[in-house]
């Protein structure tokens, strides 16, 4: 299992993911909130599903993003980023009445943040089923899911569709569950994650996000719950303590994190994802899919923005020469 991938070949066409496109601006300065005056910087392409799909194309993968943005500055700069990373923005809708999405950010001194975010009153949430959603959908061969999506109107359409069509011809799907805890306590919302769960060949859950996602307790019981219900490999993001590769057929690998120095976690984790999905896809094994994953994840919090670091496979080779690992 190590050495194939389970996940359907690039070959068969891109990766696809389903979700906010949205700026990032950032102030300079640790402290709480916003209510005094601020140095900032920015605006910096985001979104969850962006920085995936940003990932994947950077590393070398084939990758479509479905999203709206709005017909202004930070809807233009979004798409020239996605667009000169190499990925198809054909399925990014262009709205005209409400604006791009926005978070602003504020870092606290104990690392935690302050957010002001407008999103559900955006373009970002203004996302449905449109002639250029189903063409790139038609030719894709895999669907990359982030749970939080499932909170915007209209995603939930996009995603059954899509998935019925990849999984038709052949593709594959993933899921990273990127639980939050005002989702978990929907119910509509857990019951569309355990039907995303039950077709996925791959989850990238982080910390407890495993043990939640298969609603046991106990990291080897989760991973046989998750295995049980279909799934055919896991990958368990622990941050600092590296990451870890479960197969169904028992196989394991992990592999260590990278001794960085952080600037700016934002993006990390999809960062990780969409080089692990992109380099099992293009066939490498676990072990070198899990070694660039948690690179591209380490190397993106060395950068100021949430995907201003997202590397290259060149980058990538570059960063994990000259980066020490953290002890095993």
């Amino acid at each position: 299992m190590t050495d194939k991938s389970i996940l359907a070949p690039d070959s068969l066409g891109p990766t696809v993911s389903i979700g906010e496109i949205l700026v990032e601006i950032m102030a300079k300065t640790p402290g709480h909130g916003f209510l005094e005056r601020l140095d900032m910087t920015g605006p910096f392409a985001s979104g969850a599903p962006a920085i995936f799909i940003a990932q994947c194309a950077r590393i070398g993968g084939s990758a479509g993003l479905i999203g709206a943005v709005g017909d202004d500055d930070f809807g233009r700069l979004n798409t020239a980023r996605l667009q000169r990373d190499g990925a198809d923005v054909s399925a990014i809708s262009v709205d005209a009445e409400y604006p791009t999405g926005s978070a602003f950010v504020r870092y606290r001194t104990d690392g935690s943040r302050d957010f002001v975010y407008n999103i559900a009153h955006s373009a970002a949430a203004r996302i449905g089923w449109t002639a250029a959603v189903e063409a790139l959908v038609a030719r894709a061969g895999h669907l990359h899911v982030m749970g939080t999506v499932l909170a915007m109107p209209g995603a939930w359409e996009i995603i059954e569709r899509a998935a019925a069509f990849i999984i038709e011809r052949g593709g594959s799907v993933s899921l990273d569950p990127n639980l939050r805890k005002e989702l978990a306590a929907d119910g509509r919302t857990t019951a569309r994650l355990d039907s995303l769960i039950a077709i996925s060949d791959l989850l990238l859950p982080s910390g407890d996000e495993l043990e939640r996602a298969a609603g046991v307790d106990g990291e080897d019981r989760a991973l046989s719950t998750l295995f049980e219900r279909g799934v055919g490999e896991v990958v368990l993001k622990r941050g600092a303590g590296g990451a870890s590769f479960f197969a169904s057929d028992g196989a394991r690998v992990d592999a260590s994190a990278f001794r960085v120095e952080e600037l700016d976690p934002t993006g990390a984790g999809d960062c990780f994802g969409g080089a692990y999905v992109a380099c099992r896809r293009l066939g490498m094994n676990a072990a070198d899919a899990l070694r660039y994953a948690n690179a591209a994840g380490a190397r993106n919090v060395t950068f100021r923005g949430p995907m201003e670091g997202a590397g290259t496979r060149s980058e990538l080779d570059e960063f994990i020469r000259n980066t020490p690992t953290r002890p095993g």
